[in-house]
């Protein structure tokens, strides 16, 4: 009990005393180093798959919005409990931050089940769904049929990488994703080069991974190295934890989810154009996500920080802290998007040399890097408020940019202007979000 009170106030200390500028980076960089490497590990398998034909290459495209879709909850039980257990321990109560740690845990792995089970009872009308052309259709079912049966360990790692995060021991979040996102790697030139297994190859390589990732994200928990729980006496059915959980991350379900039904239209609308559209836009996507880790690295570093001293009442460091993380994504990802531009042509063909994919995606991606410059405002003030329980605020941030002004905008540019609206209209949204988000970030510091 003594010891347990010793790493509770060291960690207090920690959170509450050190520099934000150095608590930030101390704990974004083990987020933005696994991120980066969950991202080439992303790119590697675009590469990889795309040795197989253009057809495959939309297949990634497919399924990721299929696994967009299980992170989506991951990430809404591993946010809302984060958040609510850091909140929890910033005002030093322990058992109340173990219990919302257990419950997302045991949610998640029931909602990961619960994605497996219906996804692979209804796969063909689900990859149709998700925007499958009849070429497309059976490299997504084998690849989708493999991510499906990693659903119970995709959806648990969000839980554990977030709660990792909001304790401020990011480290071990750092190990379990970025190992996985290594053998997955390994898994793909293995598999697909040498042992010719084709797309069922990154399948089963994808699935492996997940589930040796999640392993080791699991041993900090299983050792006692954190203070939170995944110890089944601390897992409840009283309604207010779950509750508190949901309404906290639902705004990472609604981003999440929303961004899958938004690749499931942006593929239909693509669909018109042919495969290599669809691998174009698939390719594009992959590369902006690379760029942008960094920017979400820092942001997830943030999170802990803004949680941790929100509950302890120490709102000028909260403010602080947001102004530090805004500036230095902003700074890093301008710098990002300088070289995305120049070289669109080249990092679009390392992936398919194939002249349509090119073509259609060289535009896409440079104007999407104009508007990566706007991207931290809308990440750093969706994250403030997620991370406080601010939850009506985080909801309709988390909203805007894939869903309420995405979705209209490509619907109405791809009517107008045909293929270069679907190239324009991911950019054209994200403006759009800074100008919306400004003002209340404004506005909620004025408050405080």
């Amino acid at each position: 009990m003594i010891q347990e009170k010793n790493i509770s106030d060291r960690q207090y200390d920690r959170m509450t005393l050190t520099p934000v500028h150095k608590l930030i980076l101390t704990l974004g960089l083990p987020t933005t180093i696994s991120m980066l490497v969950t991202n080439v590990y992303n790119m590697a398998d675009t590469y990889f798959v795309s040795t197989l034909g253009t057809s495959a290459s939309g297949a990634v495209g497919i399924v990721f919005a299929l696994m967009a879709i299980i992170q989506a909850f991951g990430f809404m039980f591993g946010q809302g409990a984060g958040s609510c257990m850091s909140r929890q321990l910033g005002k030093r109560h322990i058992e109340e931050a173990r219990t919302y740690s257990a419950t997302s845990f045991y949610l998640s792995l029931m909602c990961g089940l619960a994605i497996t089970i219906l996804g692979l009872l209804f796969l063909t009308p689900l990859m149709r769904l998700l925007g499958s052309t009849d070429s497309i259709l059976p490299f997504a079912r084998t690849y989708s049929t493999y991510i499906l049966l990693a659903a119970p360990a995709m959806a648990s790692s969000c839980v554990m990488n977030n709660i990792l995060r909001y304790e401020g021991k990011a480290i071990f979040a750092m190990f379990g994703l970025g190992s996985g996102g290594i053998l997955n790697i390994f898994g793909d030139y293995i598999l697909i080069q040498h042992f010719h297994m084709g797309i069922a190859g990154a399948g089963i390589s994808t699935a492996v991974s997940q589930y040796i990732g999640a392993a080791i994200l699991l041993a900090p928990f299983l050792k006692k190295k954190v203070q939170s729980s995944f110890h089944p006496r601390y897992f409840t059915h009283v309604p207010g934890y779950t509750r508190d959980i949901v309404l906290v991350g639902f705004p990472s379900l609604m981003r999440q989810g929303l961004t899958s039904i938004s690749v499931m239209i942006l593929n239909q609308c693509a669909a018109v154009y042919g495969d290599a559209v669809i691998a174009a836009m698939s390719i594009v996507s992959r590369v902006l996500n690379f760029l942008f880790c960094v920017g979400i690295g820092i942001g997830q570093g943030f999170q802990p920080v803004s949680a941790f001293n929100y509950g302890a009442g120490k709102y000028d460091r909260v403010k602080e802290a947001w102004r530090f993380t805004w500036l230095f994504s902003t700074g890093f990802l301008t710098v990002m998007a300088i070289i995305g531009f120049t070289f669109a042509a080249p990092i679009i063909t390392v992936f398919r040399d194939d002249p349509d994919v090119i073509a259609a995606g060289i535009p896409a991606l440079r104007m999407q890097c104009v508007a990566l410059v706007v991207m931290p405002l809308c990440l750093s003030g969706n994250m403030l408020f997620q991370s406080i329980g601010k939850s009506a605020q985080a909801i309709f941030l988390s909203s805007i940019r894939s869903g309420l002004l995405f979705i209209p905008i490509l619907l109405i540019t791809s009517h107008l202007f045909g293929l270069f609206g679907i190239q324009m209209a991911q950019a054209l949204a994200d403006v759009l979000s800074g100008i919306i988000t400004a003002p209340l970030i404004y506005r909620f510091f004025k408050t405080i």
